[in-house]
């Protein structure tokens, strides 16, 4: 089941569960979040505003109509896109940015890479707890660009990468999916014109990662 954040006429906020991809594709043409949102309302015309990974959970915007879409697709670089994220080591500084042009892998189109003539591409982070048991961190990020895999990319180049990402770092073996949530989203709403803020409490399999991080997970929405 699909966790609805908030709804009105305008617009749809849910909470995507990791392993549940956003749009078709040619290798995942059933049961994509879009599918099951649709089936709610067959006449719905849902239109997704930025995406997530399939590995990565939290919040998700959807428009209800293609002229609330346009102005949201405008306006996207102006909202508070936070991300919490478990990576390995212990991140230092503290607090930062990370400006860094990412583009294609010649050698894998499935991967970024850190690349001069890569799109321009910023991250800020911030540690908000480290644990000397698992050597693990958790970081805030946010997105100031909306580049594919930008914060594993980022912090995997920082050599920090994100705790379970097979692609940028290492799998775990019970845990299939990268440590990595979008928990927090906030944007001036196209219609009403107020400030509202969407939150996806992180899922339980992330915060088991490690017990000292636990409470401040679940704390941080």
């Amino acid at each position: 089941m699909l966790e609805i954040l908030f709804e009105d006429e305008w617009l749809l906020a849910v909470d995507k569960p990791a392993g549940v991809v956003v749009h078709p594709t040619y290798r995942n043409m059933e049961g994509t979040l879009l599918d099951h949102l649709r089936a709610r309302d067959a006449s719905s015309s849902l239109a997704v505003v930025g995406r997530l990974d399939k590995l990565t959970s939290g919040v998700v915007l959807l428009a209800k109509n293609a002229a609330v879409h346009a102005i949201l697709q405008r306006r996207w670089h102006k909202a508070e896109k936070d991300y919490l994220a478990i990576v390995s080591g212990r991140v230092e500084p503290e607090t930062g940015s990370i400006d860094l042009p990412l583009g294609t892998d010649p050698s894998d189109r499935r991967r970024r890479i850190v690349r001069p003539d890569g799109a321009s591409s910023v991250t800020l982070f911030e540690r908000l707890d480290y644990d000397t048991t698992t050597d693990r961190s958790l970081v805030q990020c946010r997105l100031m660009t909306g580049r594919r895999h930008q914060i594993r990319v980022h912090l995997a180049t920082r050599g920090w990468p994100v705790v379970g990402d097979a692609l940028y770092g290492s799998a775990l073996a019970d845990f299939p999916r990268h440590a990595l949530h979008a928990w927090r989203l906030r944007l001036t709403h196209p219609q009403t014109g107020c400030v509202v803020t969407f939150n996806a409490p992180v899922p339980a399999e992330m915060t088991a990662l490690s017990s000292a991080l636990a409470a401040r997970c679940v704390q941080s929405p």
